[in-house]
């Protein structure tokens, strides 16, 4: 699963997201609320756990926003808030369950599973798709056309941001700290390598989607003009 992390906790967060990829799940932290809103609207996640007390905007209040804006997937709250109207409050603002600091991560991975499971029976509209382009996320496959194009998981990530952001001017920074994290000390060298990477495999399948290059800023996605 892709899994957004929100845990302002410098020590806690980086155990969380070991512990999460030891179980083979794609994850990404972020630190505070606004930031953590600002990667769920550009990019698809099946689900968020959510620290309540964080800075800019706390777990509860982004929770509400997400219900209250059509997010679909699963949200987990991770608080030291023990009481009873505070689960009641955060089940009430959205939340699909609710685990209590300090946890054992055998509890978080089961509860995952199985808020997983109840994700996968209602999921709808699972792909993006721009002209005979079609990205599913679920399976983490783009399709053009009839062709299948195999990705890495890096590769869909990028393409994914593309999709989602169509016709948009996307950032260098941007793209790394979503694809490497923000503390990562990837820089554009890696970015523009796994770029070319992506624009080879579109090639090979004649798709009609091309990445340009916005010189001293970032990458934009577009469709060629068919003539």
């Amino acid at each position: 699963m892709h899994i957004l992390l929100a845990e302002d906790d410098v020590r806690l967060g980086p155990l969380i997201v070991h512990m999460l990829k030891k179980e083979g799940h794609a994850v990404d932290w972020v630190k505070d609320g606004v930031e953590a809103l600002d990667y769920i609207e550009t990019t698809s996640y099946d689900m968020v756990i959510l620290d309540w007390m964080m800075p800019r905007m706390d777990g509860i209040t982004l929770c509400g926003h997400l219900r209250m804006n059509n997010y679909a997937g699963g949200i987990i709250m991770l608080t030291a808030k023990d009481t009873l109207n505070d689960r009641i409050d955060g089940l009430d603002a959205g939340a699909d369950d609710y685990i209590v600091k300090p946890f054992e991560f055998f509890e978080l991975f089961a509860r995952i599973r199985s808020l997983s499971r109840r994700i996968a029976q209602g999921i709808q509209d699972d792909w993006i798709e721009i002209g005979a382009n079609r990205l599913q996320l679920q399976e983490r496959s783009l399709y053009v056309g009839e062709a299948i194009v195999p990705l890495t998981i890096r590769e869909f990530q990028l393409i994914e941001l593309f999709m989602r952001n169509y016709g948009k001017v996307l950032p260098r920074q941007l793209l790394i700290d979503r694809i490497w994290g923000c503390d990562t000390e990837v820089n554009s060298n890696t970015l523009d390598a796994l770029v070319k990477q992506l624009r080879k495999k579109l090639e090979g399948v004649t798709a009609d989607m091309q990445i340009h290059n916005v010189r001293g800023t970032g990458y934009k996605l577009e469709v060629a003009d068919v003539c």
